[in-house]
């Protein structure tokens, strides 16, 4: 295998750039490698004369090019995650988990009348109405706490 590989591979992969548009899914040294592979594993129908042995690759290495591009041509363009979503300073999971350290330490932070409206409203569901009964206080108080209570959350998450 070495030896193909060594005969083959730099005008395989001279021939296949010639296939490849750059910035495509599927770039020339993959496909040498595809076609590397398929030589492996059909070594045995590999010929072992080398100019038998340089066409067969080539026509194996034509046919994953050709393939590869009916492929991209019946799928909608890929886009690179890089375009798809905004820099960030690293994964999702870990600003997952730095937000939910943040939000908890801010619900610590609220006051017990503030903490009360909000589980209330938000975790058990209840109206306006129905939290004022609850805890013994005006609508309008229940409104101006939850206001108060929801913009310091969303200031602790904007400034963390």
């Amino acid at each position: 295998m070495r030896d193909i590989h060594r005969n083959n591979g730099s005008a395989l992969l001279y021939f296949l750039r010639g296939f490849v548009s750059p910035g495509v899914g599927h770039t020339a040294e993959d496909l040498l490698q595809e076609t590397m592979l398929r030589a492996w594993r059909k070594l045995d129908t590999v010929p072992t004369e080398p100019e038998a042995q340089r066409r067969w690759l080539f026509a194996v290495a034509r046919r994953l090019a050709i393939d590869a591009h009916r492929k991209r041509q019946a799928r909608p363009a890929e886009v690179s995650l890089l375009d798809a979503e905004p820099a960030g300073f690293g994964c999702e999971a870990a600003n997952t988990a730095i937000a939910t350290v943040t939000m908890r330490r801010a619900i610590g932070r609220l006051s017990t009348d503030h903490r009360s409206v909000l589980t209330e409203l938000y975790v058990k569901g209840h109206t306006l109405d129905e939290t004022a009964a609850r805890l013994r206080v005006p609508v309008g108080t229940v409104k101006s706490r939850a206001h108060y209570a929801t913009q310091y959350l969303r200031n602790a998450l904007i400034n963390e």
